[in-house]
């Protein structure tokens, strides 16, 4: 059996840290998948038995970090969300400013001695005045002073030393320590020469100190860190603002009376109200009472919902109007509001294959750049440079490098776009989808419920000669009672507005992709009855030309001909349309414009479909698709190219889980919900569109995060080891070098706030791509279709030929001879209206071929005046 769970991982400081964690674990027997995320410092891992939690909580321990499960799920979920909360609150900002003011606090006075006064001659007490053991003194004592505040470098970055892997607490505190200790052996060497008499050395060594460049390290990192920290917080704001959505209490009614409950003591089938202006506690039903219910929390819509007896409602959702008591169907870790939070998590917890990269590097960065900086000082001593020299190039080496610029590229760019994606109501649930929605090149739509509303009417009633509209609709209510495709709901409704009862039917059966089969009472005896497609009748021998040449009139005009039988004969067909969503043409142009290829698939014929295509600017459609024939049209199509499956039903649930990238429609089936990667909570097709144009936004802002991180480090360690002296003559201080590794992740986490500012619905600056071409089997598809619509075309003109042409079968008498049949022959053909006439002296009869409307009295006479007797015209 196989787990997934969540840890909250603490001691992590920057992507070698991440790097670390995740080796640790991914080395256990029976782990499937491992993804540490360092901005909420948590980690998702999927494992099988015998493993256990606490072996993986003992791996993360050993390699220096703690572990814990997350919080867990069940009856104390409220408590564990107010957990989740306070888990995700900024309470690293506030401590790590309060080490900064400390640290300026004690480094002001330092830098005043030290560089204040050493190279602007700025006054300082007499006591120290060209005393440079006093100042070296002094300079040691804040200098020990700042360090102790910020001692968490240095306890964290020397323990993972000693445990067998380093970070950037190691960077900092080797750097920091460096200075500290050789200035204190230099201070060490003063007091000896001082007491030798050398004054000159001592006067030299004054020059030599390093103090103040270690406690400005520490304060300027601590600085950076502050600023980071206090921009991660900012990233979780979406999650945080989902969280705060949750309603505390709950008005339940017991006994007819009201009783104020804490929201998470409400269980499924308790009955709740919801007075104007408060929020649902829980997922559940209307019971009684009508409002409006603005939704914008859960799916951006701003505009209000009506409900009604039998609406649905959800958790955090505020209803406006009208007093509503409902009854409780989903509570808890159930809740739509919860799925959401679940999801918007578990996107930020995980992985996009980007960052790949960006892993490989930070788990060999640290090492790497220690030992860049130990060869650093060593090369310079080698080329004569003084000791001093060295050390600041070494220093600098250390300090500049950031790991965590490159371990905070990629998650707080997911954990952004994920929020702001929760926040259109375009959920997605792992950071993977995020990263693959943006790169589709085929956008599979399926068009009941994803193209159109998914409400199809009823729109004609075609019944055949001899029966009734009536008669035909309560036979196909009665069929279609039992199903509850949208297009059995518009007969039952068409029904039900008419008022027309109907008798159960037995033996019911589907057919898939085909119709339905059953048997009912009719004229007192139970037969057969029949519902379904043009091929079905065909198949049964039912279908007769004219519904024929009817059916594909209507599907001409985009309607859905549905055919029902009974007792071996064809009683008519109900034609439904399902409308076209308002923006569904919208969303299929952006597509087109930004090089997606749209495919409609869908199960109706080839006519209604191309109809629909028509009206959307389609051209690419696959019609006819049985159920299970569009995970098969989704894996063709992968072999052309990334696939991305937009879906509402069941039956889409095997497409969507086959392609890369599977949209579910939010007002869909909960299955086709489960089966997707990303979730459109206002089933609109734009949002397919949106969760495009994000991811594509996304990466960009990865990319962008990746390549100045890589560009910082790349241009800024060979700067602080002293390359360019010898071409350019510059040369970076270990202080500019702690700025500016500060610096580094503050503007990697500022670049990815930057999308909180994206409109995920404006296409002005979409990126214009070339469409890929389509593969093979659609254009094949699309040349059968052609060539069936020629045949079918062929084929109704020659039965309207057969239907206009009338032949007639004449008997005669006195007919004797050769000479008589020439003789009748020519008088028929020297009629108008007849184009032939075979006279046939064996059969004693003459068959004529009519091209207009001939009476049988006027034949009857033309043969009468020939000379012959007319015995019947048939």
């Amino acid at each position: 059996m196989t787990e997934n769970e969540k840890y909250q991982i603490t001691g992590m400081s920057c992507a070698a840290c991440s790097a670390r964690v995740d080796k640790a674990v991914r080395h256990l027997a029976g782990v499937r998948e491992v993804s540490v995320n360092l901005l909420t410092n948590s980690m998702l891992v999927s494992y099988d038995a015998p493993l256990t939690s606490e072996m993986i909580c003992a791996a993360v321990e050993h390699a220096g970090y703690g572990a814990s499960l997350a919080a867990g799920k069940g009856a104390g979920r409220a408590k564990d969300m107010r957990e989740e909360r306070e888990a995700l609150e900024d309470h690293e900002t506030p401590k790590i400013l309060r080490r900064f003011i400390v640290s300026l606090v004690l480094l002001v006075p330092l830098l005043y001695v030290s560089m204040g006064h050493m190279l602007l001659a700025l006054p300082i007490p007499q006591a120290m005045e060209n005393n440079a053991l006093v100042i070296g003194l002094y300079e040691l004592l804040l200098a020990v002073a700042v360090m102790i505040v910020n001692q968490k470098f240095f306890i964290n970055g020397f323990r993972n030393i000693f445990s067998g892997g380093v970070n950037m607490d190691t960077l900092v505190a080797l750097g920091s320590a460096a200075g500290f200790v050789y200035s204190t052996g230099n201070l060490f060497s003063m007091l000896l020469a001082a007491r030798a008499g050398d004054w000159q050395s001592v006067a030299a060594g004054g020059m030599d100190f390093y103090f103040e460049t270690s406690a400005m390290i520490l304060t300027l990192i601590t600085v950076g860190k502050w600023l980071e920290s206090r921009s991660k917080g900012k990233t979780t704001n979406a999650i945080k603002g989902l969280m705060d959505l949750a309603p505390k209490t709950a008005r339940l009614v017991r006994d007819g009376e009201e009783v104020v409950v804490a929201a998470s003591e409400v269980a499924v089938g308790d009955v709740f109200l919801v007075l104007p202006g408060e929020s649902f506690p829980v997922d559940g039903k209307v019971l009684e009472g009508e409002s409006a219910v603005n939704e914008a929390a859960l799916t951006g819509e701003s505009l209000p919902v009506d409900k009604a007896p039998g609406s649905l409602v959800s958790a955090a959702t505020i209803n406006q109007n009208g007093a509503l008591t409902c009854e409780a169907r989903r509570v808890g870790e159930d809740t739509t509001l919860q799925q959401i939070i679940e999801m918007v998590q578990n996107a930020a917890a995980s992985k996009a294959e980007i960052s790949k990269l960006a892993d490989k590097v930070s788990g060999v960065f640290v090492p790497v750049v220690i030992v860049l900086a130990l060869a650093t000082g060593a090369l310079w001593l080698l080329l004569g440079e003084t000791a001093s020299f060295a050390l600041a190039r070494a220093v600098s080496v250390l300090v500049i490098s950031c790991p965590c610029a490159l371990g905070l590229a990629t998650p707080v760019a997911i954990m952004v776009g994920s929020g702001k994606g929760a926040k259109n109501g375009i959920l997605f649930k792992t950071a993977a989808a995020l990263e693959a929605t943006g790169k589709a090149d085929f956008v599979v739509l399926d068009k009941t419920g994803t193209i159109t509303e998914g409400k199809p009417r009823v729109t004609d009633l075609m019944p055949a000669a001899g029966v009734g509209e009536e008669e035909l609709l309560c036979v196909a209510t009665a069929l279609e009672a039992q199903s509850e495709h949208p297009l059995a709901v518009a007969v039952r409704r068409e029904a039900e507005e008419r008022g027309i009862s109907f008798s159960k039917v037995q033996d019911f059966q589907a057919l898939p992709g085909h119709g339905v089969t059953g048997t009912a009472e009719l004229s007192g005896e139970r037969r057969e009855v029949i519902g379904g497609s043009m091929a079905l009748m065909k198949e049964k021998g039912l279908l007769t030309a004219d519904m024929k040449a009817a059916a594909e009139k209507l599907a001409s005009e985009g309607k859905t001909p549905l055919f029902f039988a009974a007792a071996d004969r064809l009683l008519g067909i109900i034609a439904v349309a399902d409308a076209l969503k308002p923006d569904s043409r919208e969303a299929i142009e952006e597509l087109l414009r930004m090089g997606v290829q749209p495919v409609m698939l869908t199960g109706d014929n080839r006519r209604t479909a191309n109809a629909v295509g028509v009206k959307l600017g389609l051209s690419a459609i696959v019609a006819d698709v049985l159920p299970d024939g569009k995970e098969e049209v989704v894996r063709r199509l992968q072999e052309s190219g990334r696939t991305v499956m937009v879906g509402d039903g069941i039956n889409d649930a095997p497409a969507l889980t086959r392609a890369d990238v599977g949209i579910a429609i939010g007002a869909g089936a909960d299955i086709a919900m489960d089966a997707a990667d990303v979730v459109l909570m206002k089933s609109s097709l734009r949002d397919v569109v949106a969760a495009i144009r994000l991811s594509r936004q996304v990466i960009r802002n990865i990319k962008e995060n990746l390549f100045w991180a890589f560009f910082y480090n790349v241009i800024g360690i060979p700067l602080a080891a002293g390359l360019w002296l010898p071409v350019f003559g510059i040369v970076l201080s270990p202080m500019f070098g702690a700025a500016a590794m500060s610096l580094s992740s503050f503007c990697v986490v500022m670049n990815a706030l930057r999308l909180n500012f994206f409109d995920v619905y404006d296409d002005r600056k979409d990126k214009r791509k070339v469409l890929r071409e389509l593969p093979g089997f659609l254009l094949q598809k699309e040349a059968e279709a052609e060539a069936g619509a020629e045949e079918a075309a062929q084929m109704q003109a020659d039965e309207k030929l057969e239907a206009s042409v009338m032949k007639k079968t004449i008997s005669i008498e006195g007919m004797m001879c050769g000479h008589c049949v020439a003789h009748v022959t020519k008088a028929l053909e020297g009629m108008n209206g007849v184009e032939k006439a075979e006279v046939s002296l064996e059969n004693k009869n003459a068959v004529v071929t009519l091209s207009a409307d001939v009476s049988d009295k006027a034949l009857s006479a033309t043969i009468v005046d020939a000379g012959y007797e007319v015995v019947g015209i048939s």
